[in-house]
Formats: C-alpha cells, structure tokens, sequence
C-alpha cells in the first residue's frame, strides 16, 4: 500500500507527521487483518508501544483513524483514474478511459484489500467526509472533461452542464461507491465498455 497520508483534518493534538503516520501504519495493518470493527484503539496502542491516551492526543477516536485510512484508499482511486484520463487527448477518449480506470481500481481494492474496502464501504454507509469529498473530485473531473468536448465540438451544449456531470456520475456511481460495488460485480466486465459507450451516444451534438 502507499505511504499513508496524515492530513491534519482528521487529526488532533501535536503535529507530529512521524507518530501520526505510525498510527495510521499500525491501524492499516490491523484493520486489514482482522477488519475495522474487531480492532480496537487498545490493539493499536499495544502494537505500536503506545498508551492508549497517547493515541487520542492525535486522533480524537477510532472512527479518526478509519476516516483517514478510508481517505487514502479512495484517493489511489482517485489517482488512477485521473492518471488513465491524462493519457488521452480527445474528451470522449478521456471519458472511456475514466469509466475503464475506475472499475479497474474499485476493483483491485476490493479484491486486494477487502477489509480495507469494508471500511470504505462503512464509510459510504455513514456519508463520511471522505467519500463526500472523493465524490465532488470525481464529479470535478467530469466537469473538466464535459467542457473539453463542448468546447472541441464532440458533446452536446444544450442540456446545463452540471445536470450533464450529475447524471455521468450517477452511472458510474456503481463502480465508484464501495457500498455499491459489491453489487455490481457481475456486471463489471463488460459495464466500462457499455456504460461509456452509452453516455458518449447521449453526449453527441
């Protein structure tokens, strides 16, 4: 897994980066092994050498520390969408590709790292920050896209931009949001190519 990130947002107490990535390490682990809710501020606590109090000084709870490792996760999604978009020119290349690099990567957390994606799927559940936030950077990048091809010439201008993006997002939301996707599963073959191929055709001028 990638280096852990420790944003302040989800932190209190001292700033220190080192402890604070020791604990979001030690509770990856954890939550990996044996899953977000049999893990126990305690369990981190005795796995890194610290007191339980010491941990609260930088995170003000449990649900702190799986709101960063969730942040995280959706974050590499984030990056390998965003890195398979920046290898094409053309807005409906970029649009294909983005519906590709997401199932891809939502995929690949699921298998890899299924209980991390359980915390993620907790976190969709509960309407954390997190994926509040992953949710509006995608719907960004959608945007971004939408007006390149307005602008190219290759999508339609007529229908408001944000109710464009919006309704995108709501059909690769499937593949996107890790409560949906476990559901979505038996479709993910062949979804990237159809759904794509879909919204380009309702996109044309």
């Amino acid at each position: 897994m990638n280096k852990a990130s420790t944003q302040p947002g989800s932190s209190r107490g001292p700033a220190d980066h080192e402890v604070r990535a020791q604990i979001v390490t030690a509770a990856t682990e954890h939550f990996r092994l044996y899953g977000y809710e049999k893990t126990t501020v305690s369990d981190l606590a005795k796995a890194i050498g610290f007191s339980k109090a010491y941990i609260y000084k930088f995170f003000e709870s449990k649900q702190a520390i799986g709101e960063l490792i969730c942040a995280n996760c959706l974050h590499r999604i984030e990056t390998d969408v965003r890195s398979a978009v920046a290898g094409a020119d053309r807005a409906p290349d970029k649009l294909r590709r983005m519906f590709q690099a997401a199932v891809d990567a939502s995929l690949r957390l699921f298998f890899e790292d299924r209980k991390l994606h359980d915390i993620a799927a907790s976190a969709a559940t509960e309407n954390w920050q997190a994926v509040r936030s992953f949710e509006q950077n995608i719907k960004a990048l959608l945007l971004e896209i939408l007006r390149q091809g307005r602008e190219d010439g290759e999508f339609e201008r007529k229908t408001p931009e944000d109710e464009t993006a919006s309704a995108i997002y709501l059909v690769m939301r499937p593949y996107l949001n890790p409560l949906l996707l476990q559901c979505s599963l038996d479709f993910s073959s062949e979804a990237p190519s159809q759904l794509s191929s879909l919204v380009l055709r309702s996109l044309s001028p």
